[in-house]
């Protein structure tokens, strides 16, 4: 298991390399950023104090406490966004979640789940991917005999 240091780390450097190699483009908009501190904001590529910035596969962004990440249930989103997507250079922290789930996670957090919570709704997202991962290589097979016969 990660520790939670070098879980911090991690991000901090995937979060400045984002911002060191992100086109920045001026908005003339006054768009409102859906942080998850509960207020609305102006959008802006750089995180506020004490927090860092996410997104999810449906291209949502979140301003997410840094406290936040002593959670196990980021800690696992994190290593499932390394093995999906790679540590890269190139543009911000994605994970792979929808909009919808991630705001579910983030209400557990904010009423501080139990452990066994946490450890339950883990082993669920672990067990969707290996199930939705053995449904893609079942279809792929089934793909295979149709052709071949």
């Amino acid at each position: 298991m990660i520790s939670t240091k070098k879980l911090i780390k991690m991000a901090k450097k995937w979060q400045s390399k984002a911002a060191f190699n992100r086109k920045r483009i001026p908005s003339n908009k006054n768009t409102k950023d859906e942080s998850t501190s509960g207020h609305s904001s102006k959008m802006s590529s750089i995180a506020e104090k004490g927090h860092f910035v996410a997104y999810t596969s449906d291209g949502k962004r979140y301003s997410i406490p840094i406290a936040y990440l002593q959670s196990a249930i980021f800690r696992e989103l994190f290593k499932m966004s390394e093995e999906e997507y790679g540590i890269s250079n190139e543009g911000p922290i994605t994970l792979p979640c929808d909009s919808i789930f991630m705001d579910y996670l983030i209400s557990l957090i904010r009423r501080k789940t139990t452990k066994d919570v946490e450890q339950a709704l883990i082993l669920s997202i672990v067990a969707s991917r290996c199930s939705s991962s053995c449904f893609m290589y079942q279809q792929e097979t089934s793909q295979h005999v149709v052709l071949c016969s």
